[in-house]
């Protein structure tokens, strides 16, 4: 179809599967999609399976089943970290994805105990749309930093605040 690809993280999306593979980590991807025949709220679509989007169309959010798929996946998870949406959930008609996990989320977060981290621009702003962002653990303002922060990186302005001189 006509779905956006970042060719150049094609081969680091293979490697970081086929690493997940050999230490036996699964990592779930979406099974349906929802297509577009163009990048419009009003476009036409339709629920397809996520290895057959058809020439033309667009995938511009997860499907349903994908979104139970991901509920079954996530239900005993203690930490869980949401870095962007999963669709266009700026349209309405894209928006059921990215709703739908930050729900889960959210559901997680209160019935569960479980630590809900939220990374930052797109994916707060779902949240806040979705009405859920106060149901999460941690909201982050930082973006990408979120991120970084994660992997281990030192950020600017923590930095400043180890600095003694």
């Amino acid at each position: 179809g006509t779905s956006l690809v970042e060719d150049d993280y094609v081969e680091t999306a293979k490697e970081v599967l086929s690493k997940a593979e050999s230490l036996s980590k699964q990592i779930l991807l979406p099974s349906d999609i929802i297509v577009a025949d163009k990048f419009d709220p009003d476009a036409n679509t339709q629920i397809v399976s996520s290895d057959a989007i058809p020439d033309g169309w667009m995938g511009l959010d997860n499907g349903p089943k994908s979104t139970e798929e991901q509920k079954e996946f996530l239900s005993d998870c203690k930490t869980i970290i949401m870095n962007g949406p999963l669709g266009v959930f700026e349209f309405e008609k894209f928006e059921k994805g990215t709703f739908g996990i930050v729900e889960i989320l959210a559901d997680l977060t209160k019935n569960s105990g479980a630590i809900t981290i939220i990374g930052g621009g797109d994916s707060v702003a779902a949240c806040e749309k979705s009405g859920r962002a106060g149901d999460m653990s941690h909201i982050s303002t930082g973006g990408g930093a979120s991120l970084e922060l994660l992997e281990g990186k030192v950020l600017p302005g923590v930095a400043a605040l180890d600095d003694k001189e």
